[in-house]
């Protein structure tokens, strides 16, 4: 019987010893003596009860005349032989994982920590599939990088935005109470704090809104997209700036309005870096978003009053000045700032006008991040 009785096919290193003390005519002693090594420690090796450490390796080259890595290498196949096959769950951890962030989605509470199989059944639930291979992007994870298309992190946020709206209970969509909202908004952007009625009045209208916090490397804004005959309005408020919340939420408004993302869930727009998209060649944006970028722009500051304005103080623009705009249009300054901001493209001038107001906006909204999952069932 071989030295190693082992359920593989690759001898221990020791039977290659072994014959090569045979083929020589040495004993164990012979070898220890020329190693300057304990008798047993010979032994040990050649009976298989341990290994060739690289030192070991280096020694018996010199003694047989051949190179160290002869008898590392004879290790290293032998240990890789006897190691044990590794657990089935690690490919398919690494393959979901590969894709979205699982781990996050986990801190977030969005799934729970599980083995593999209860894992992929909690993604399949999540992404609405019936198979693990019909989670989207799964198949094939290629990145995609076109202005309507999704990547894997932002379609995890928009299911977190859809599970969150599945659960949540509105009246009837009537467009008719949205137009007159939309009138009626102007009134409620001049305090920050009075965006903490602006879910309310969106369920009202028969709009479902919802808070997710953005995952890393999403550089989500929003998105709309709608349930049946309920339109949902899915805001990351990312920034945390007057300006920004504004600008988003007119943005998606006007998708509401026209109808968009009406189509399947996978083909939603999810907006990205939307301040972005404001300096991007028209040709590169689809005529909806334009047509939603232009609306929010011309709530956060009529476009006529904008170009008066700029025409008559720049380039010097004073505090004083803009504070006197932004009561004349019933504006709250850090909105004026913005806009401002983006026509002189001077981004620090006057940026603490930009007050954060996440903490208003959650006060009255459906929320999912910051430490906090949103109270849904999964």
């Amino acid at each position: 019987m071989s030295i190693a009785t082992c359920l593989t096919d690759v001898p221990h290193p020791g039977e290659f010893i072994r014959d090569e003390l045979d083929a020589r005519g040495w004993s164990q002693r012979d070898l220890a003596y020329i190693l300057g090594t304990p008798e047993q420690a010979v032994n040990m090796i050649v009976s298989g009860k341990r290994g060739i450490s690289p030192d070991m390796a280096k020694a018996l080259g010199k003694a047989f005349d051949v190179s160290a890595e002869y008898f590392a290498n004879l290790q290293q196949a032998y240990e890789m032989s006897n190691a044990k096959a590794p657990d089935p769950g690690i490919a398919r951890r690494a393959q979901l994982q590969n894709v979205y962030p699982v781990r996050e989605m986990i801190r977030r509470g969005w799934l729970e920590d599980s083995d593999i199989g209860l894992l992929e059944a909690q993604m399949m639930r999540f992404f609405c599939a019936n198979d693990v291979g019909n989670i989207p992007y799964l198949a094939h994870a290629a990145m995609k990088s076109d202005y309507s298309e999704t990547t894997p992190v932002q379609l995890a946020w928009l299911y977190r935005v859809k599970q969150i709206a599945s659960e949540m209970y509105v009246a009837e969509y009537s467009d008719t109470k949205l137009r007159a909202l939309i009138a009626d908004l102007p009134r409620y952007a001049i305090d920050p704090e009075e965006t903490r009625h602006i879910p309310r009045a969106l369920a009202d209208c028969g709009i479902r809104y919802v808070v997710v916090e953005t995952l890393p490397n999403a550089k989500i804004d929003g998105v709309c997209f709608w349930l049946n005959d309920s339109p949902v309005v899915g805001m990351s408020l990312r920034w945390d700036r007057i300006d920004n919340f504004w600008f988003v939420l007119r943005h998606e408004l006007e998708h509401v309005l026209n109808r968009d993302g009406t189509g399947p869930l996978s083909a939603a727009s999810v907006d990205v870096d939307l301040e972005d998209s404001l300096t991007a060649v028209p040709s590169d944006l689809p005529e909806s978003e334009r047509k939603a970028n232009a609306a929010a722009a011309a709530f956060c500051v009529p476009p006529d009053d904008l170009e008066s304005f700029y025409i008559r103080k720049f380039p010097y623009i004073s505090e004083k000045d803009m504070l006197g705009f932004a009561r004349r249009i019933q504006r709250h300054p850090g909105i004026v700032v913005g806009q401002l901001q983006k026509k002189m493209e001077r981004y620090d001038w006057l940026a603490r006008y930009k007050v954060k107001i996440r903490h208003h906006v959650t006060a009255g909204s459906v929320v999912d991040g910051w430490g906090v999952p949103a109270p849904v069932s999964f």
